[in-house]
């Protein structure tokens, strides 16, 4: 092996350059590929990629030669899977407060006398990530390679911008910053607005108004400093203006948490109001009520398909038929774990498999950990299916992946092998076996 590429594993393995740097020419032959794209799944199937690409899927397709050869023998080929909210990278253990970078609700010393920080939106989680964090190896190995890092709120309801990372490991880990507008509606909105969803709505309107004034080329006027530039009767810090300029221009999606059907009725207005916004819902328990309406005003929902309980009174009309009901109105789905974003986003296949368990279409729940999120946050054209010219996310299952024993024995991100360890299987390796361990107890030498 040359020295400059045993330097380069020895990079790679320190997480200092991207996976991609080694990709090698893969051809991965016989196997049952869901492509999620307009080839559907293809029996027999063949997929070939090059530096890092997905060159070419189709059937019996011959490996070429100098390229490493994977039988796959049938079992399932499939792109990466895509989590559409975590807190992966920002949030380690919750109550140390050392380790959770995704809220921002204290005194800060850049501001004079300390007060909390006066902007909101403009708040960019993509500086927070740390790529090396214990979940995102355990999330990994369940066959997830992007995720939507998402921040989880501020004191008012304007939480920040999320960021795509890919779960390789390494230090170049963003796909995209600045990916979505993350924004409090309904309980929690209303709390951090005065007590009101009704203030919750008036204080989003005039923001989404001052971003839109902004946006208009400037008007001539005599008087210096006249209008919005002036800062005068402004709602909005400069740095949330700016950060709101290309969610109101349709750039970036907003994404709005909110359950109660009311509630998603009055984001359906505010749609109506704001033409070239981009709206998506998050949480949506009621949103089966109102799908019609949904699927008209083309807002997609992220929801959670094993919400099945009224945990608060603006989910009471929770129900497992959500995720189905809302795919047969036209709504376009993608699934998240609810209950815990930073620890158990992993379990999005299981999710899946529920929904399909109450009436969801098998290839309809796996294009919402897939395809469906990279089109809501606007990555479709890089991922979401096995289509020549995207990015190799690929992973080789030993079962049907939305089965609950079914697991990955192989994945690959930017068309390299990542291992499928993390921190539970090395212990898991290390004690299983006491009475015939190899290496020594961890407190001895």
């Amino acid at each position: 092996m040359s020295r400059s590429m045993t330097f380069a594993i020895s990079l790679l393995a320190a997480g200092l350059i991207s996976s991609s740097v080694l990709a090698e020419n893969v051809a991965i032959v016989g196997g049952k590929v869901v492509t999620g794209g307009p080839e559907g799944t293809i029996e027999n199937g063949t997929v070939l990629i090059v530096d890092g690409k997905i060159s070419a899927v189709g059937a019996g397709l011959p490996a070429p030669e100098g390229y490493r050869l994977i039988d796959a023998g049938g079992r399932y080929v499939t792109t990466g899977l895509m989590v559409p909210y975590s807190s992966l990278g920002v949030q380690e253990i919750n109550l140390e407060k050392s380790t959770v970078d995704h809220i921002v609700n204290s005194p800060s010393p850049f501001f004079k006398p300390a007060s909390k920080v006066p902007f909101s939106a403009a708040f960019d989680i993509s500086y927070a990530i740390n790529p090396k964090a214990t979940a995102i190896p355990v999330t990994r190995i369940e066959g997830i390679t992007r995720a939507v890092v998402a921040p989880a709120g501020t004191d008012k309801i304007f939480a920040g911008q999320a960021a795509i990372i890919d779960l390789a490991g390494n230090f170049d880990f963003l796909t995209k910053s600045r990916a979505a507008m993350l924004v409090e509606y309904g309980i929690s909105g209303k709390d951090k607005a005065g007590g009101s969803r009704g203030t919750a709505m008036v204080y989003l309107i005039k923001a989404l108004e001052e971003a839109q004034a902004a946006a208009q080329p400037p008007k001539r006027s005599r008087k210096k400093g006249a209008g919005a530039a002036s800062g005068k009767g402004m709602l909005l810090h400069p740095m949330d203006l700016a950060a709101l300029l290309p969610v109101i221009k349709g750039e970036v999606p907003m994404v709005v948490i909110a359950s109660r059907a009311a509630d998603l009725m009055s984001l359906v207005g505010l749609k109506e109001r704001f033409a070239d916004l981009d709206l998506v819902i998050l949480g949506g328990a009621e949103a089966w009520m109102v799908a019609d309406a949904l699927a008209a005003a083309e807002i997609p929902v992220i929801l959670d398909p094993t919400a099945n309980l009224p945990s608060s009174f603006e989910a009471l009309g929770s129900t497992l038929e959500n995720a189905a009901r809302l795919q047969a109105a036209g709504v376009m789905i993608a699934i998240a774990n609810g209950g815990s974003p930073g620890h158990n986003s992993r379990l999005i296949t299981q999710a899946a498999g529920i929904a399909v368990a109450h009436g969801l279409d098998w290839d309809a729940a796996f294009a919402a950990i897939t395809i469906n999120p990279a089109r809501i946050f606007g990555v479709d054209g890089q991922l979401g299916s096995l289509e020549a010219g995207k990015l190799a996310d690929v992973v080789i299952w030993d079962g049907d992946p939305l089965e609950l024993m079914s697991s990955p024995d192989m994945v690959f991100i930017n068309g390299q092998e990542t291992p499928l360890v993390s921190r539970q299987t090395k212990l898991r390796d290390r004690y299983m076996d006491l009475k015939n361990m190899t290496g020594p107890l961890a407190y001895k030498k």
